[in-house]
């Protein structure tokens, strides 16, 4: 197998390495070093200085602001962002840019691309995801966050919660029930709702890490434009299903990276603390040297289906599966090797957010303790584990549809309920 780029990445390696030597600080370790004060100031300095340099947004195409770059130049930038430990955007930017600015570009109308996207960009408007409820988690065609039409603008009301990043943000894309008379699937639409306005409350949420990134979001006669609708009415279910791609599917040429790092971390933690010869310690270096080496081979897969211009599909399930137990088989183990040590958080703390650390994390109890406490919610956010395997059985191997016990109207299963 072949896993050499084409020459004329060369070129642009060296432009983009030439950038981060001229731009980065000379001490920089990764953004993983910095507490989470310094983090929020260094990701607003540097969101800037990418715009600047047409690097943010840098797949999207020239006319609305992106850098123009081809897939492959896309994957080379983030490939070499990562290896420093260096954010390709600002805080919520995954919401924005990565999730809800290139679903505008997929389904959106030329007003609301002009409306959004320059807005985006500039930073303007800070997004976050109104999708899951409390009882519309794992079966989210459930939903029950009402929009009515009322002249020109839609009425909000209802529940979101687990909305990450929420008491940041300034705008939200909702799923909101706009039909409970059809099946409840096809009564879905996305709107794109303003924050700043009487009717939305956000209640952060304080999760066992002692952080606020999760939040509640409550609609009480929200209102939002009668032409925030994305992608027509009633057909939210196929617009969010598009978003879902971009948040289970960006970023698997890099996935592995930062794991290998927590890697190195974990063998040189396991030394330290006088376990590397424990044959169940090699055991495990053995077992997540595998697990990590899968994740940079699917990377290159996804980067095969990228180059031929194929949008992650349901299949991006597979990696969001695989990495989200692997991160609790790691920190678990980690907790092992620590022993009583990793009762108490001594060290440097800079962990904060979900997912892998970031590059430059510093190799301490404290942060290995975070880490742990992170992991735990990963099989759940992003789609569920179960969710996620019949997502890979039914879309991605063809295996028989989970049999469905409620089929009818959303008003049907709100009524069943009820009784």
């Amino acid at each position: 197998m072949d896993l050499t780029y084409p020459d004329e990445t060369i070129a642009f390696r060296d432009r983009i390495n030439a950038f981060l030597d001229e731009n980065l600080p000379a001490d920089w370790e990764g953004v993983g070093a910095l507490v989470d004060t310094e983090r929020a100031a260094f990701q607003a300095q540097w969101r800037q200085t990418l715009k600047d340099n047409n690097l943010l947004a840098a797949n999207w195409p020239a006319e609305y602001g992106g850098g123009g770059l081809s897939h492959l130049e896309h994957v080379t930038l983030y490939e070499e962002f990562a290896k420093r430990g260096v954010p390709t955007s600002g805080r919520n930017d995954g919401f924005s840019i990565g999730m809800v600015g290139n679903t505008i570009l997929a389904w959106g109308t030329d007003e609301q691309k002009a409306e959004f996207i320059p807005r985006i960009l500039d930073g303007t408007h800070i997004w976050c995801q109104g999708y899951s409820e409390p009882n519309a988690g794992s079966d989210l065609a459930n939903l029950g966050c009402k929009a009515e039409l009322d002249g020109d603008e839609w009425i909000l009301n209802g529940q979101k919660i687990w909305t990450s990043s929420g008491h940041l943000a300034n705008w939200i894309f909702v799923l909101a029930r706009t039909d409970g008379d059809v099946a409840k699937h096809a009564g879905i639409s996305f709107l794109l709702v303003p924050m700043d306005q009487p009717g939305v409350d956000v209640r952060p949420i304080t999760n066992i890490n002692g952080e606020d990134d999760f939040n509640e979001v409550f609609f009480t006669d929200a209102r939002c434009p009668k032409d925030n609708v994305l992608g027509g009415l009633n057909n939210g279910w196929a617009v969010g299903n598009t978003l879902l791609g971009y948040e289970r599917g960006v970023g698997a040429t890099t996935m592995s990276l930062p794991y290998r790092a927590e890697l190195d971390n974990f063998i040189e933690l396991a030394k330290r603390m006088g376990k590397i010869d424990d044959p169940d310690v090699r055991q495990d270096i053995a077992r997540f040297h595998t697990k990590v080496e899968i994740m940079r081979y699917r990377g290159y897969q996804a980067l095969t289906r990228y180059l031929s211009g194929q949008q992650p599909g349901p299949e991006a399930s597979i990696g969001k599966l695989f990495w989200s137990h692997y991160h609790q088989e790691i920190t678990e183990a980690s907790m092992k090797v620590l022993g009583a040590h990793g009762l108490v958080d001594y060290g440097e703390s800079t962990r904060g957010g979900i997912g892998p650390p970031p590059i430059g994390t510093p190799n301490t109890a404290a942060n290995w303790q975070a880490s742990f406490l992170i992991a735990r919610p990963g099989t759940i956010y992003a789609g569920t584990s179960e969710v996620q395997r019949n997502i890979v059985g039914e879309r991605v191997l063809g295996l028989p549809k989970e049999p469905r016990a409620d089929t009818g109207t959303w008003k049907e299963s709100q009524a069943s309920y009820r009784s």
